[in-house]
Order: C-alpha cells, then sequence, then structure tokens
C-alpha cells in the first residue's frame, strides 16, 4: 500500500503517522503539510521530526498551502499547544521539506503511478483543492481517499454544526467532496465516540519505547483539553481513526453512502457538511461517499497500542 499523507501535524496527525509508519506494508509516499492546527512552517517541520521519532526519516515533505482559499486561517494551538505536539520538544529533524509544494508533490506522484497511491486528508483539505486546479483527473488517478472532517448526524467542535478541518476551509472541502473521488468520510459522528480512555492512556505509558513515551507525552497535552469536553481524562482519536480505516479497513462495521455538500454561506451554517439522506438523492450526479458510522473499537485500539509499541 503507497499512501500520501496530507497533514498539519498536530497532536491527533502525529498518532496517525505513528499507525502508518509501524506498519511494514505500507510506503508513506509523501507527506503535504498545510496549516491547521499550526502554521505551515510549523507542521511541515513537525511532520520531519515525527518521520524520525516513528522511524520513517527520508519520506518527502512538501509545505503547502498556508492560508485558505478565500477566509483568514485559523489556528488551534489551544488545542495541540504552542508547537502542535504539546509544547513537548522533538530533536532538530534530519531532513528539509522538497523543493515541491504539496500540491504539486501529490500531482507528480499520483500521475507517476495512477491507480497506485491512496490520499489519507487530516488537515483542511486546502492542498488537495489547489492539486484539483493542476490536475483536473486527479480522482481518477488517486486510488481512494480518506478524510477526516465533518460532522453529518453529530454536534460540531468549533460551532453548533461545523467541524474544525472543514470549517478551515469550506471551499476547498467543497472542490474535494464535488470531485468525484472514491471518498471515506471519518466525520465527528464516529471519532467522538472513539477514544483513548483513562485505562488506555495508562497502558501506553508502560509501553516503554521512546516513540510510546514521545506520543504520551503528545496525549496527555491532548487529554488535558477533552478532559473539559468528556469530563474524564480522555481524547478522541480523529486522525488516527482515519489512517487506520485506510490501513484495516475490516475496522468498519456500519456505514452509509450519501452526496456530500459544504454549506458556504450563512452565520450558523457556513462549512456544514451536509449529507443527502434522501434513499435516491436527484440533485444532481455528485458521486456518494461513505460515512463511517461504527467501527472495531476494542481492536483499533489495540492495534495502536501495538503501533507504539
Amino acid at each position: 500500500m503507497r499512501v500520501f499523507v496530507d497533514c498539519d501535524p498536530g497532536i491527533d496527525d502525529a498518532v496517525a503517522l505513528a499507525y502508518l509508519a509501524a506498519r511494514p506494508e505500507v510506503e508513506i509516499a509523501g507527506i503535504g503539510a498545510v496549516f491547521g492546527n499550526n502554521s505551515v512552517d510549523v507542521t511541515a517541520d513537525n511532520a520531519l521530526r515525527l518521520l524520525d521519532l516513528y522511524g520513517r526519516p527520508g519520506v518527502p515533505v512538501a509545505v503547502g498551502a498556508a492560508r485558505p482559499l478565500v477566509q483568514a486561517p485559523r489556528l488551534a494551538e489551544h488545542v495541540h499547544g504552542g508547537n502542535g505536539l504539546g509544547d513537548v520538544e522533538l530533536p532538530a529533524p534530519t531532513g528539509k521539506p522538497v523543493a515541491e509544494s504539496a500540491a504539486e508533490l501529490l500531482v507528480r506522484l499520483v500521475r507517476e503511478s495512477p491507480g497506485e497511491i491512496d490520499v489519507l486528508a487530516v488537515g483542511p483539505l486546502t492542498n488537495l483543492a489547489i492539486a484539483l486546479g493542476l490536475e483536473p483527473e486527479l480522482p481518477r488517478l488517486v486510488r481512494r481517499l480518506v478524510v477526516m472532517g465533518g460532522a453529518v448526524r453529530a454536534p460540531g467542535n468549533v460551532a453548533s454544526h461545523v467541524e474544525a478541518n472543514i470549517n478551515n476551509d469550506p471551499e476547498a472541502a467543497e472542490a474535494v467532496f464535488a470531485a468525484g473521488f472514491d471518498l471515506d468520510l471519518i466525520a465527528l459522528d464516529i471519532t467522538m465516540k472513539t477514544v483513548a480512555t483513562p485505562a488506555w492512556l495508562a497502558e501506553l505509558k508502560e509501553v516503554g519505547s521512546e516513540r510510546a513515551e514521545r506520543t504520551s507525552a503528545f496525549l496527555d497535552f491532548y487529554a488535558e483539553f477533552y478532559t473539559g469536553i468528556f469530563g474524564v481524562r480522555q481524547c478522541a482519536m480523529h486522525d488516527p481513526l482515519a489512517a487506520a480505516v485506510l490501513v484495516d479497513p475490516h475496522l468498519v462495521t456500519e456505514s452509509f453512502e450519501a452526496p456530500l455538500r459544504v454549506e458556504l454561506s450563512g452565520d450558523l451554517t457556513r462549512g456544514m457538511t451536509v449529507a443527502d439522506l434522501r434513499p435516491r438523492p436527484a440533485s444532481d450526479d455528485r458521486r456518494p461517499a461513505r460515512v463511517i458510522t461504527e467501527v472495531a473499537e476494542a481492536e483499533f485500539l489495540g492495534r495502536m497500542l501495538d503501533a507504539l509499541r
């Protein structure tokens, strides 16, 4: 399996990279950094540091979009820390970003290997929207796209109806959802009920490997934020779950298919992910996405722990 990861590391992005890096059958073909959890210069630098930590140095990392297509950027230092990794300092990276932009790197890779590369997108979708502008055939060149984002039947996390990744660039998300990718959506509907429990976090502390110790320190910061949401010291596993669904699709136990749109107007609804849930949607010919609603949570958490040993 060859995977291009578009991400904004970010604590949960870090754990997603750990999941991928631990799998010998997964080649991380490239990483595109984007603004989101922090500025793009920080997220690109974090990606390089995390590749060193998780044993995948040499993967090409490209700097992508520094801001959304239309609106001003919104960052999330209160969730991920001033450096994006829970204020945990990692050694300086051994590599540097490549000269290509994230969109250029993705387009080149899929043109060279059409139908062979999956894309995992766990940040704002700006880089993918730019790549679509460079290569309109991108949905046919990419084998499968897994997106972490949106809130379909669940509450939002930055507003009543709106999830952070989609909210950070609604225009980009709408372009991606309209493009015709073979798309799986990992939305708040499933990620907010797939959590690293207090027992799981305690077990991670006992693993003893360097990557486990560093990841545990990241998650300590993350769990502190989520304690205010859940009322107990645990955290949602947004991006790691998306990585797991990509690599281990058998973990999905329930889903539904529907065309997706992103609302681009309205003080209350801008950034809202809208699924056409009618039995036979008639609004247009938009390709339905698969929205994941249930997973084998215990198996996923076990595999995640194994990845950090």
